[in-house]
């Protein structure tokens, strides 16, 4: 019954620190609100926002397998979503010649689905340094 348990314990801190980060990153984006853009159709958000919600799973799943105790998991989550954040931050700011957030808004799914590789990418490096 313990594994049982655990595991139901995991799924609702994993469920509970996405949604976080999510709200998280709906506030660092000034320019549009990401549900309202997805409402309206716009993938290239969609597509922003899936990798952010990846990224963060594969943080967590690292997380738990690294981890011998649920805290050191929440303690990885807190950071995995901080460290998103900042590669989130510096995708925007390496890329002098447009801004992210204005292409996504104008639905460019090509920098959509660059914003899903730098948050899948940087999860798995992230989540390999977890020991």
């Amino acid at each position: 019954m313990e594994p049982f348990i655990a595991t139901l314990l995991y799924f609702v801190i994993s469920i509970v620190i996405v949604i976080i980060g999510l709200i998280i990153f709906e506030n660092m984006t000034r320019k549009y609100k990401d549900m309202e853009e997805v409402k309206n159709g716009n993938e290239a958000v969609a597509l922003s926002i899936l990798g952010k919600i990846i990224g963060i799973c594969v943080v967590l799943a690292f997380a738990i397998y690294n981890s011998s105790v649920i805290y050191e998991t929440i303690i990885w989550g807190i950071v995995g979503v901080v460290l998103q954040m900042v590669a989130y931050g510096l995708f925007d700011l390496f890329t002098k010649s447009f801004s992210v957030q204005d292409e996504l808004l104008k639905n460019n799914k090509a920098v959509g689905l660059i914003s899903v590789g730098v948050s899948i990418g940087l999860a798995l490096v992230i989540g390999a340094s977890i020991t």
